[in-house]
């Protein structure tokens, strides 16, 4: 298991709403990130030539004392929410791309 320090997104936990936010593009920022619970997918963009693709990397948050960090592996009750964010990155894939 791989755990590496992460700032959470906003919102709490245990809220089941989805927070999303857009980062300015440049440096090591994700294009966009989505959160439902502790389950975060930040969506990457990659530039090659007039191409863009994307990319999409899901996490679970989780806080070991006063410091967050991220895991990929989920639990049963994390794979309900990892499939519905992986269905959002999806379609916010594709409506970049209709926009293009």
């Amino acid at each position: 298991m791989i755990n590496k320090p992460s700032v959470p997104a906003k919102g709490s936990a245990s809220n089941p709403n989805p927070v999303t936010s857009n980062s300015a593009s440049g440096g090591n920022k994700p294009a966009h990130v989505m959160r439902l619970g502790a389950i975060k997918a930040a969506i990457w963009e990659n530039n090659f030539g007039e191409t863009t693709r994307y990319s999409v990397s899901l996490c679970r948050l989780y806080k070991d004392g006063e410091q967050w960090k991220t895991t990929e592996s989920y639990g049963r009750d994390d794979l309900l929410l990892l499939a519905k964010l992986a269905d959002q990155a999806h379609t916010w894939i594709c409506e970049q791309r209709a926009a293009a």
